[in-house]
């Protein structure tokens, strides 16, 4: 099967490419599983110090590889440019606590000596999206690799040209030959991968109906499975918050990677004394974003993915204006892909769009009267992957915090991953951690080793 990948900015058709046969799948699935038998036996600091060589190579690549990013899905420049680095980074996190991160642990029992150590399972599959090309697949592979599996990375064909990208980094770096490999494939092929025994494991990263589907066919054959989907993340602003300082963030967390973001704020829940203030200020900032051209060191908000990303929001903001919602600001489509910021008021708990997943640059506005009516407004949604808290009172942030029902919650920042904290949700939002050192022990065997004296 032949495809195409397109700029979405411009409509152009960048590379065809073709995908692998079933055959031809299975046999890199093969190599990868010989190589993960050598690899697994590696001391740590080997591992760790390729992981160093990555950053390295990722840094002196930054441009190029920005540049991949930013045609293929139409991120900015310099927010691809900022994804590269932040891979980088991660990487040297990984190596500097490597050791620690998988130290085993000791234990006091009855006998001799008890402890847990981790073992890898093996080769382990990821299914990435397009979203953030090189973070997401390398968020995955780093410390998959790192403690020991080798893996394969199924891209998201959008963004095929990055895909084989993030697998020549990995060798550029030194990795050896098929310890982390690109397949270019359909789902009929994943699935039956997933399938094979010589897969232990998989990670995905997209819908939540992608990720059930996933799991169903992992579960089938009781293997591990790491999901990060969807999310509807609730931003709620408090009667003391600094309105400047909120709407500031709040621009940034609705609207960078034009919207699309699992982490993205999306509802954003205000208490009613300020409402009208920082809507005021949201979208008076959201006006003097720069749309367009997203090679253009000036633009701010590049388009979405492509054209039918760009019908869906228009087709959420219709659904919600005729359930009674305003449109304050933009809520049209633009040339091609693009869609203009938007704000929404007059949204209500029982509307669609406070509950579903609004992939794109549309922020919603409830007004509440309450933190108790902010905390059940919030948690009102099949999601529960990350949210905000804006406040003074760090205090009572945290008290709030801790009662939203979510895997990363944030008091005065938005939400965003950090490879020192886990990374995760929560009901429809996924299940399993990635980055820190849970990230580490998802695709490894916990094992408890105890030793007793040999005697009567």
């Amino acid at each position: 099967m032949k495809f195409k990948t397109v700029n979405p900015s411009t409509g152009e058709v960048l590379k065809e490419y073709t995908s692998m046969s079933k055959e031809e799948v299975l046999r890199i699935a093969e190599k990868c599983n010989t190589a993960q038998k050598t690899w697994k036996t590696k001391p740590l600091k080997e591992r760790a110090a390729l992981l160093v060589k990555l950053a390295a190579v990722l840094r002196k690549n930054k441009e190029k590889y920005a540049a991949i990013m930013t045609e293929e899905m139409g991120k900015p420049i310099n927010d691809s440019t900022a994804e590269i680095e932040k891979c980088a980074w991660t990487a040297e996190v990984y190596a500097q606590n490597a050791e620690r991160w998988l130290k085993e642990e000791i234990v006091e029992a009855d006998g001799v000596k008890h402890r847990v150590v981790f073992q890898p399972l093996g080769v382990i599959l990821a299914v990435m999206p397009w979203n953030f090309p090189f973070w997401q697949a390398l968020r995955f592979g780093m410390p998959a690799l790192l403690s020991g599996n080798t893996g394969m990375l199924k891209h998201a064909s959008a963004t095929t040209g990055a895909a084989l990208a993030v697998e020549s980094a990995f060798k550029e770096a030194g990795f050896p030959e098929h310890v982390f490999r690109t397949i270019i494939a359909d789902h009929e092929t994943v699935a039956e991968l997933l399938a094979h025994p010589i897969i232990k494991g998989v990670s995905l990263t997209g819908s939540t109906p992608a990720g059930k589907k996933i799991a169903a066919i992992a579960g089938q054959h009781l293997k591990k499975v790491v999901l990060e989907l969807g999310g509807s993340d609730p931003f709620i602003v408090r009667e003391d918050a600094d309105v400047e300082l909120t709407a500031q963030n709040a621009l940034k967390g609705r609207f960078q990677n034009c919207g699309q973001s699992c982490i993205a704020a999306k509802r954003f829940i205000v208490h009613e004394k300020i409402a009208d203030a920082f809507t005021k200020r949201l979208a008076e900032l959201a006006g003097k974003l720069v749309v367009g051209n997203p090679k253009k060191m000036n633009t701010t908000m590049g388009p979405l993915v492509n054209e039918n990303a760009a019908k869906d929001i228009d087709a959420q903001v219709k659904r919600a204006v005729a359930e009674g919602a305003r449109i304050l600001t933009g809520g049209k489509r633009m040339s091609g892909a693009f869609y203009s910021p938007t704000i929404l008021t007059n949204i209500t708990k029982g509307m669609k769009v406070a509950q579903e997943e609004v992939f794109g640059p549309v922020a919603s506005i409830i007004v509440v009267h309450n933190d108790d009516e902010a905390i059940e407004i919030a948690n009102n949604t099949p999601f529960g992957l990350g949210g905000s808290v804006w406040t003074k009172d760090l205090e009572r942030g945290e008290h709030i915090a801790r009662q939203i029902e979510a895997g990363r919650v944030f008091v005065n920042s938005i939400v965003k991953s950090d490879p020192r904290m886990p990374f995760g949700g929560i009901k429809e939002s996924g299940l399993g951690r990635e980055l820190s050192h849970w990230a580490l022990r998802e695709f490894v065997n916990i094992k408890g080793l105890s030793v007793y004296e040999h005697k009567k």
